[in-house]
């Protein structure tokens, strides 16, 4: 690859396929896969991504809100697409647009009927979100009753899937919690569908449900983070590939003098004779103060080089002293071999963060491996 000549997020579809291919490989042959696409694709470029996937024949996607799945039909993708969290301001759009919602409340139920029967619709696809302890979206167990009256009274909706969400699937801790929420979400769709005419799929597991709960496989799987090659262990790290590189390139290099100050508030003091380098990238572009002070670090021609002082809004400073680079070298703010999630950790937060936080002023440059 070339090396950086400015700031730029490299997303590599190669790696993209790999993971897909691997996750696949814990499933069923019919199991279906849905790939979360939502946040820009976990920060990278979620058209790219949808449209590679759909070459993969991926079966569903989902986003988080109804304007990315319009940003995706305007891009040429046809693949269905589910709405994890919609608004009722947005309903005629999510039909226009072909979307399929999360029903996830009474009320979310009611005014989506309404619209659709506004809108002359006839079994249109929903998603029936239970909550079975994660406690954020979905409707509670005993709804089912409820959720039934309300279908039963409409011909303009029809049930696609029910689902839910694992609270803690990646840690070992809480297994029997997860297994717990496996067999509940079991029991709610075993009396949903004794009580209409007909088998909405299932799903309920996320990449780490993926990994660790092939008994939670149902019809469906979801997964996000694993497909931008992030695991949630050590060990499922292995196995998956970062599709993102971030990269950046030296604007100046400074040698300051011992009790010399950098940035701004004058945080970081020199302690000796340093040799700092100024980089094109800051707050504003998804690496936040979280970094600076000596916690996050880049990597210059295979050397690790800790920001100093305080993240700026449009660059960083490093200490390379010590360090063979000059102007213009390319700098890695995180890549394959030097990953996302380690520099996450060390200023005490996830990969899911660092990567959804890229902002969209970065130039992306889609790679095919």
């Amino acid at each position: 690859m070339p090396k950086a000549n400015e700031t730029v997020l490299e997303i590599d579809l190669g790696a993209l396929t790999h993971n897909f291919n691997y996750l696949k490989s814990k499933l069923q042959p019919n199991t279906k896969f849905l790939a979360v696409v939502k946040a820009f694709a976990y920060g990278s470029d979620s058209v790219a991504i949808a449209k590679h996937l759909e070459t993969l024949n991926i079966d569903y996607l989902a986003v988080a809100y109804a304007k990315e799945g319009v940003l995706l039909r305007d891009a040429g993708v046809t693949t269905p697409i589910l709405v994890l969290h919609p608004q009722p301001v947005n309903f005629k759009t999510i039909i226009e647009r072909c979307l399929e919602p999360s029903i996830y409340s009474a009320r979310i139920l009611s005014e989506f009927i309404s619209v659709a029967e506004e809108q002359s619709q006839k079994d249109y696809p929903v998603h029936i979100k239970f909550n079975t302890g994660l406690n954020r979206l979905g409707f509670w167990e005993n709804d089912v009753d409820y959720i039934v009256s309300k279908l039963k009274e409409t011909t303009s909706i029809k049930v696609k899937s029910l689902f839910s969400h694992l609270a803690a699937s990646e840690d070992k801790n809480e297994t029997e919690f997860s297994k717990h929420q496996i067999e509940t979400f079991k029991s709610i769709a075993k009396v949903f569908k004794s009580k209409i005419n007909y088998n909405p799929w299932l799903h309920l597991c996320n990449t780490s449900g993926i990994i660790n709960y092939p008994e939670g496989h149902l019809d469906m799987v979801r997964s996000g983070v694993g497909l931008y090659g992030f695991g949630n262990s050590v060990a499922e790290d292995k196995q998956l590939k970062p599709i993102a590189s971030l990269k950046s390139v030296i604007s100046q290099i400074h040698t300051i003098e011992k009790g010399e100050t950098v940035g701004y508030n004058r945080v970081h003091k020199a302690k000796d004779y340093e040799t700092t380098a100024t980089i094109p990238i800051g707050h504003a572009d998804g690496i936040t103060r979280i970094y600076g002070k000596g916690k996050g670090y880049v990597f210059i021609n295979g050397k690790k080089a800790p920001i100093i002082g305080n993240v700026c809004m449009d660059m960083i400073m490093v200490n390379v002293t010590g360090i063979d680079c000059k102007e213009g070298d390319e700098v890695i703010i995180f890549d394959g071999l030097h990953k996302a999630s380690n520099l996450a950790e060390s200023s005490g937060t996830i990969s899911y963060e660092i990567i959804t936080a890229i902002s969209q002023r970065v130039k992306r440059n889609i790679i095919s491996t």
